[in-house]
């Protein structure tokens, strides 16, 4: 493999135009990706200032077929999609010999933690494991036994100031940052969420589980929160059927979520529910002592585009579920 089948651009529209298939191909796999870009998409990338935000993407192309994909978001972590050690090399020397700065790395395991030592070698920052993460993709869907008294139901208007409050719990719990309020909603990554609740016979809402948007036929539940004192009880379950059996309702091919792999009650949780584990993923964080420069060997396309949107300035992260 040459750098120069590596291929970068700030123009979304044209990456999409030869990567978008590529993704399409394992949602499941890919399905951070696909619900990335399509923010970014949705929201609008200005390709004249594409520098200033720190946003561009690439696709690895020989004899005209995409084998892996990348992109740096906002806040200058890249996302990669499966690459061989080797490869991993090829593209790290190629971004530092582009004078490109990163914050981080995510990636399934392997690939990640290629980059990030081949990172530290031609870049000289020392990795640091940042996040872990397991996906699973559902199977056959299976409700819990027994099912918790009570019923499903879908969040509307009335329950923003919940959201607000449990997201902000849930973010706390999982050590994620920043933290949310009524003041950082609309800039977060839950806002443009779809929530469910879980309540008690008496309306009273007891555990929710989010899900995105569907792209490609792919929907990810993301966040899954019950608050402490109501754990245990089967909620989080009850309210997990209930987000993963409206995604296939819908018409998702694949309905995805991400543990954490140390949390044994969670992962045996979802597999009960039909969840099967696909792969590990890992995020690296790495120290930056130089301020993000231009973006060099970068496409840029004629025309112009909206502004990019504030919202998007923050990673989309794929934390544990607090059940």
């Amino acid at each position: 493999m040459r750098s120069t089948d590596w291929h970068l651009t700030e123009d979304i529209d044209g990456f999409l135009d030869r990567a978008g298939d590529f993704l399409l191909s394992r949602p499941a796999l890919h399905n951070t990706p696909l619900t990335m870009i399509e923010r970014l998409r949705t929201r609008g990338v200005d390709p004249a200032s594409g520098a200033e935000v720190g946003v561009f993407f690439g696709r690895l192309e020989t004899g005209g077929e995409v084998h892996a994909i990348l992109y740096r978001a906002p806040s200058y972590r890249l996302t990669l999609t499966h690459l061989s050690p080797g490869q991993a090399d090829v593209l790290a020397a190629h971004l530092t010999g582009l004078g490109h700065s990163l914050s981080g790395v995510t990636a399934d395991h392997d690939t990640a933690t290629a980059f990030a030592e081949a990172w530290q070698r031609y870049a000289g920052p020392t990795p640091v494991r940042s996040w872990r993460g397991r996906l699973y993709r559902l199977g056959t869907l299976t409700p819990p036994e027994p099912c918790p008294e009570g019923r499903g139901r879908v969040a509307g208007e009335r329950d923003h100031e919940q959201l607000i409050r449990w997201c902000g719990e849930f973010v706390a719990d999982v050590g994620e940052a920043p933290a949310i309020d009524a003041d950082s909603w609309a800039d977060s990554r839950f806002a443009d969420k779809h929530f469910t609740f879980w309540e008690a016979p008496d309306g009273t809402p007891v555990s929710m589980a989010g899900s995105t948007s569907m792209v490609g036929g792919m929907v990810r539940v993301d966040p899954v929160y019950t608050p402490a004192h109501l754990r245990s009880l089967g909620y989080a379950g009850a309210v997990t059927v209930e987000a993963s059996g409206a995604a296939l309702a819908a018409g998702a091919t694949d309905v995805v979520l991400f543990t954490n792999p140390a949390n044994s009650t969670s992962n045996a949780l979802y597999q009960r529910l039909g969840y099967v584990p696909v792969a590990d993923f890992t995020g690296y964080d790495f120290t930056r002592d130089d301020a993000p420069g231009a973006s060099q060997g970068v496409e840029r396309p004629a025309g112009s585009a909206s502004q990019v949107s504030s919202g998007t300035r923050q990673e989309l992260r794929m934390p544990a579920t607090s059940v």
